[in-house]
C-alpha cells in the first residue's frame, strides 16, 4: 500500500512539472491527492528527496527549465533555492534561462543580481553564454549594475573575453548618460584587452564628447581614427559637426557640412553603406543638432535643396526636419516644411502632420487657429486626426471662445458613416470641453443636435450636461434631466448623476430638495449613495452652517457602513471649527480621525487654517509640532498658514521661528512664504521687533540667538536685514 501511494505521488508530480506552483506546494498537493498527509509529504521531501535528486539531477534541470518557459520564474527560483540546499549546480543553459526569463518580466535588477550570485557561489557559464547573458541585461539600460556584474565575472573568471558589441553597447549607453569619460575608461580598457576598436566605437564616443561639448577630445578621437586605419563614415562627420556646432561655430560648421555631403555621395557611389541606414543617421543627427542649437536659418537653407545634396530620401529628409522641429517646440516651423513638401507635389506622413496638429493645440490663439486650418487642408490627402488630437484642439478652441470652430470641427469629425459609439465619443468630448469653459447654453444646443442626428445619450453625455448646468447655477434645467432620465426618456441616472444634482441644490441653498433626491429618488433608482456623494452633502451644509445636520449625516454614513476618507475628515473639522466648536472638533480628531490613521496633508490644513481663523495660534503652532514630532510631515501650505496667521498678528517672532522650524524639517520657503514675510515687514514694525541673521538653522536654540533667526540662503530680500544702527536703536528701546 506505502508502495503505491509512492507510485501515484510520482505520476502526479511528473504530469505537474510544467505546472506553476512551487515545489513545497506541489508535493502537499500531491500528497492530498494520493492521502498522503502533510507530515509524510515533508518527511518525502527531507528524507528521500536526496536520494531522487542525486539519482538523477537532469530531471530538475529539465522542470527549472520547463518553469521559465511557462512564464513561472518565481517558481523556478523557488525551486533552485530548495535544490542548491542540497548541492545541486545549475549548468550554463539553466542559468541562462533563469536570467532571461527575468529580463522577460521586465526584472532587470534582479537579473543583475542573480548573476552575481550565481558567479560567487561559482557557477561561471562559459563565455558565449556570458556574452548573451550581458546582452540581454543591457537592454536595461542601467550600465552601472552591468559593469558591477562584469567586475564580478572579470574576477572569477580572469581569461573572460567581452564581445566587441557589447562593449560598443556599453559604451553607447555611458555617452547617452552624458558620461563620455566613463565611456572613455571602457574604451581604454577594450584596446587593453587586445581588441581593435572599429567605425562604431570611435563614432559613438565622438559623438558622447560632442554632444557634453567637448569638441578638443572629439577631435583628437578623430585623428586617432584616422591613424590607426579606421575609416570615418557619415554618421562619424555629422557626430563631429554636431559639437562644432554646439560651440557656435557657423563657418566651420557650413565647411563641414560640405564635407559630410561629399562623403554621402562617395559613399553612394562606392556603395559601401548598404540600404542607405547610416547616411540617414547622418542626416537625423546634423538636423537634430541644427534644431536643438537654434539654427533654424541654415535649417530652410537645408531645406532647399539638401535631399538631392545629402543622397537621402526627399520624404525621410522633411519627415526628420519635422520631428525634430516639433521636439524644441518649433510647430509652426514645421508646418512650413509642410508647405515646402505640398508645393513640391509631396505629401507628408500621417504621423509627422498629427505631431504638428497636436502641438499647435496647445499653444493658445494662435496654435490653435493654425492647427483647426491644417486640419481641414490635411483632410485632402487622407488626414483623420486622432481622438486625442480632437480633444486637445476642440479644449483649445473653446478656451479661446471659438465655439463655433469648435462644433465645425465636431462635425467633421462626425461625418457620414460613423457608428453611434464614434458619434457619442465625438459630443462627449465636445461637451467637455464647453463645460470647462462655463458654456452651459451652448451644451444643451449640442445635446439638442444629437438628439436630432438620432444618437442616444449615454449616462456620460448627461452628467457632463448636469455637471455644467449646476457649476453656472441653472439647478432647475439639471432637475428637468434628472427628471427625464427617472421617467425613462434617457438612459438611467447613476450615482454621479444625483451626487452632481445634490451638489447644485446645496449651493444654491435648496437643502430640502437636495434630502429629497438624496433619500428618495435614489432609493426609488436602487441606487446607493458612497462616499463621493456624502462628501457632498456634508460639505454643502456646512458652508451652510448646518452643522448639527452635517453630524447626522456622518453618523448615517457610520450605520450604512459608507467608509470615511481624508476628505470627509477634512470637511467635517473645517465645518466644527467655522462653527466655533474646537472642543467637539478635538473629540472627532481624537476618536475619529487619528485612530483611524485616514489624515493627510488635507486634513491637517482644514485643522489649521480653522484654529488660526479662531484666533488660536497658539494652539496652531502646538498641533502643527506635535505632528511634526510624531513623525508625519505636515506640508509647506500648512505652514504657510499658520506663519500668515503670524503676520497677520503682526507677530514676527512667531513667524520667524515657524520658517525656522519649517526649515529643520527638511523643507524650503516657496514663493508663498516670502510673500508673506514680505507683507509682515511692509505692516510697519509695531510691537515685536525682530533681529534676522543669516545663521543655520541649528544654530537657533543656542542661548546667544535668543531672537529668532533663518538662513540667507539668497532667496530672501535685502529688506529683512536690519542694519547695525537700527540694532542699537532696539536695544536701547
Amino acid at each position: 500500500m506505502r508502495l503505491q501511494r509512492r507510485r501515484l505521488l510520482f505520476l502526479f508530480l511528473r504530469s505537474s512539472s510544467s505546472g506553476l506552483l512551487p515545489l513545497k506546494n506541489a508535493l502537499r498537493s500531491a500528497s492530498s491527492f494520493a492521502g498522503i498527509t502533510a507530515a509524510e509529504s515533508d518527511a518525502e521531501l527531507d528524507g528521500d528527496f536526496d536520494g531522487t535528486f542525486t539519482a538523477d539531477p537532469s530531471n530538475w534541470t529539465r522542470r527549472i527549465r520547463s518553469l521559465c518557459s511557462a512564464q513561472g520564474v518565481d517558481e523556478a527560483l523557488h525551486l533552485l533555492d530548495r535544490l542548491r540546499l542540497r548541492g545541486y549546480r545549475p549548468d550554463s543553459l539553466c542559468l541562462a534561462s533563469l536570467l532571461h526569463s527575468l529580463c522577460d518580466a521586465g526584472r532587470f535588477a534582479e537579473a543583475h543580481d542573480r548573476l552575481i550570485l550565481a558567479v560567487a557561489s561559482g557557477w561561471v557559464p562559459d563565455d558565449r553564454t556570458i556574452n548573451a547573458l550581458v546582452s540581454r541585461l543591457l537592454a536595461a539600460g542601467s550600465p552601472d549594475s552591468t559593469l558591477r556584474a562584469l567586475t564580478h565575472l572579470s574576477a572569477a573568471k580572469p581569461a573572460f573575453a567581452l564581445s566587441l558589441a557589447n562593449y560598443n553597447r556599453l559604451v553607447h549607453q555611458l555617452c547617452t548618460l552624458s558620461r563620455p569619460s566613463d565611456a572613455l575608461k571602457i574604451f581604454l580598457e577594450m584596446k587593453r584587452r587586445g581588441y581593435r576598436p572599429n567605425a562604431v566605437s570611435y563614432t559613438t564616443l565622438i559623438d558622447g564628447f560632442a554632444r557634453a561639448g567637448d569638441l578638443e577630445a572629439a577631435r583628437r578621437l578623430y585623428d586617432e581614427m584616422r591613424e590607426r586605419g579606421v575609416a570615418p563614415n557619415s554618421l562619424t562627420y555629422s557626430s563631429l559637426l554636431k559639437g562644432v556646432l554646439r560651440r557656435r561655430m557657423v563657418e566651420e560648421g557650413r565647411k563641414m557640412m560640405e564635407l559630410l555631403w561629399v562623403k554621402m555621395e562617395s559613399a553612394n557611389k562606392d556603395e559601401e553603406e548598404e540600404d542607405g541606414s547610416v547616411k540617414n543617421a547622418a542626416f537625423a543627427n546634423l538636423v537634430d543638432a541644427l534644431c536643438r542649437e537654434g539654427f533654424f536659418q541654415e535649417l530652410f537653407r537645408l531645406a532647399e535643396d539638401a535631399p538631392t545634396k545629402a543622397c537621402v530620401s526627399p520624404e525621410f529628409a522633411y519627415g526628420q526636419m519635422i520631428d525634430s522641429l516639433c521636439r524644441v517646440g518649433k510647430h509652426h516651423a514645421a508646418s512650413r516644411i509642410v508647405y515646402l513638401m505640398r508645393k513640391r507635389g509631396l505629401k507628408p506622413s500621417l504621423v509627422s502632420f498629427n505631431n504638428i496638429v497636436h502641438g499647435l493645440s496647445k499653444q493658445g490663439e494662435g496654435g490653435c487657429l493654425r492647427a483647426f486650418q491644417l486640419l481641414f487642408e490635411g483632410a485632402r490627402f487622407g488626414y483623420a486626426p486622432p481622438v486625442s488630437t480632437y480633444q486637445t484642439l476642440v479644449e483649445g478652441l473653446c478656451k479661446i471662445k471659438h465655439v463655433e470652430k469648435a462644433r465645425a470641427l465636431a462635425d467633421f469629425m462626425l461625418g457620414e458613416d460613423d457608428d453611434d459609439d464614434a458619434a457619442r465619443r465625438t459630443y462627449n468630448i465636445l461637451l467637455r470641453a464647453l463645460r470647462l469653459v462655463g458654456r452651459p447654453s451652448e451644451q444643451l444646443n449640442v445635446l439638442v443636435a444629437m438628439l436630432r442626428r438620432r444618437c442616444r445619450p449615454d449616462v456620460v453625455t448627461l452628467n457632463t450636461v448636469v455637471h455644467g448646468l449646476c457649476m453656472a447655477g441653472n439647478v432647475d434645467e439639471a432637475l428637468k434631466i434628472l427628471h427625464d432620465m427617472l421617467h425613462g426618456e434617457f438612459c438611467a441616472p447613476d450615482v454621479v448623476t444625483f451626487t452632481t444634482v445634490i451638489r447644485g441644490l446645496l449651493n444654491a441653498g435648496r437643502t430640502e430638495e437636495a434630502f429629497d433626491v438624496l433619500r428618495v429618488k435614489m432609493a426609488e433608482s436602487s441606487c446607493s449613495p458612497n462616499t463621493v456623494t456624502y462628501n457632498a452633502v456634508l460639505c454643502g451644509l456646512c458652508k451652510l452652517g448646518r452643522v448639527e445636520q452635517a453630524m447626522d449625516i456622518l453618523k448615517e454614513m457610520t450605520r450604512k457602513s459608507v467608509g470615511y476618507d481624508q476628505r470627509t475628515c477634512a470637511i467635517v473639522l473645517d465645518g466644527l471649527l467655522r462653527a466655533g466648536r474646537v472642543d467637539d472638533a478635538k473629540a472627532f480628531w481624537e476618536d475619529v480621525v487619528w485612530p483611524s490613521g485616514i489624515h493627510d496633508g488635507f486634513v491637517y490644513a482644514a485643522v489649521l487654517r480653522g484654529l488660526c481663523n479662531l484666533g488660536r495660534l497658539d494652539e496652531a503652532c502646538d498641533f502643527l509640532y506635535e505632528l511634526a514630532d510624531c513623525g508625519f510631515s505636515p506640508g509647506i501650505v500648512c505652514y504657510n498658514i499658520v506663519i500668515d496667521r503670524a503676520s497677520k498678528m503682526n507677530l514676527k517672532r512667531q513667524a520667524y521661528r515657524l520658517v525656522a522650524e519649517m526649515r529643520r524639517n527638511g523643507l524650503r520657503p516657496d514663493a508663498v512664504t516670502w510673500r508673506i514675510l514680505d507683507k509682515l515687514h511692509k505692516r510697519g514694525e509695531v510691537g515685536d521687533r525682530t533681529l534676522v541673521h543669516a545663521v543655520d538653522p541649528e544654530k537657533l536654540s543656542r542661548p546667544e540667538f535668543g531672537l529668532v533667526a533663518i538662513e540667507n540662503d539668497g532667496s530672501s530680500p535685502e529688506k529683512y536685514h536690519r542694519s547695525a544702527e537700527q540694532e542699537t536703536l532696539g536695544k536701547k528701546k
